[in-house]
């Protein structure tokens, strides 16, 4: 399935969240926080407010954006405006 953002939106995939400490502690699913980091996997047809391109990794609001499942993957459609920053 194929998922093409509309407007001022983009598509991300979330990254992994680390299930051991730098202790080797492991952390159970239920305590671990959601990820803010995400990598761009399509973008919306507003070229002008969309800022980012693909591939582009994103720092993002902590709540923001709708949650999809593309081909059994989690992913996430944001607003540009969630969007707080690009990670380099």
């Amino acid at each position: 399935m194929t998922v093409r953002p509309l407007g001022d939106r983009i598509l991300v995939k979330m990254e992994e969240v680390k299930a051991k400490t730098a202790g080797g502690l492991f952390i159970p699913q239920s305590a671990q926080e959601k990820t803010q980091i995400a990598s761009v996997v399509a973008v919306g047809d507003d070229e002008e407010a969309i800022t980012v391109k693909v591939g582009d990794k994103i720092l993002h609001d902590k709540y923001a954006g709708t949650q999809v499942k593309v081909d059994s993957e989690e992913m996430l459609i944001l607003n540009i405006a969630d969007v707080l920053a690009v990670v380099e």
